[in-house]
């Protein structure tokens, strides 16, 4: 049995998938091209790790693919020095990548909606995965001007979206569709029985 060569599927995510879809910020290309992805996933999940494809970590978690990490960072605009909270991730990687790009990350994996204020305020807010709504507690833990990148469901569709606090209001802009997980911890809440 031939052995799996890691760097060169890693070399061709960046190739392939990264800059082929606008993914170019030198920071995040050397992050993506270094950090061993195979890594963080299930040993059953090593060969397939690279593809464009989000992948089954068990009891319904998801791991976002390469192409919605890379898009997540590069619209939080991420760089070295920034303190970052990071919500949902489920397996360490994009921390790993966050520390790569040089940020001071807080990652956050239980009630990642209520997020982590004891160390606010935050520079960037990343959400590993796509939210029906962005949760308001969040909005006071980011610095004036802080950043945040996320995925927003609308009716059914996934949009990588982009926001900035200005004046204590975050606004958003969609940026493009994208297939990505759904964050984990950030389920809406289910409307009871009214009479």
């Amino acid at each position: 049995m031939s052995k799996v060569d890691f760097a060169a599927m890693r070399a061709a995510m960046v190739a392939s998938q990264l800059r082929t879809s606008d993914v170019n910020d030198p920071a995040i290309i050397a992050a993506m091209a270094s950090v061993p992805r195979e890594d963080f996933v299930p040993a059953e999940r090593q060969d397939t790790c690279y593809i464009d494809r989000p992948i089954p970590l068990g009891g319904g978690v998801m791991m976002n693919p390469p192409l919605a990490t890379g898009r997540l960072l590069l619209a939080a605009q991420v760089k070295a020095g920034d303190k970052v909270l990071l919500l949902g991730d489920s397996t360490g990687y994009t921390a790993a990548l966050l520390k790569a790009v040089g940020a001071e990350v807080t990652s956050v994996q239980a009630n990642p909606a209520r997020g982590n204020a004891k160390n606010a305020p935050y520079d960037a807010i990343v959400i590993d995965g796509a939210v029906d709504v962005f949760p308001p507690a969040l909005t006071g833990q980011l610095a004036d001007d802080g950043r945040i990148a996320t995925g927003l469901v609308e009716r059914g569709v996934v949009r990588l979206a982009s926001g900035r606090k200005a004046a204590g209001v975050v606004g958003f802009v969609m940026l493009a569709d994208i297939e990505m997980a759904r964050a984990s911890g950030f389920e809406p809440e289910k409307a009871g029985f009214v009479f």
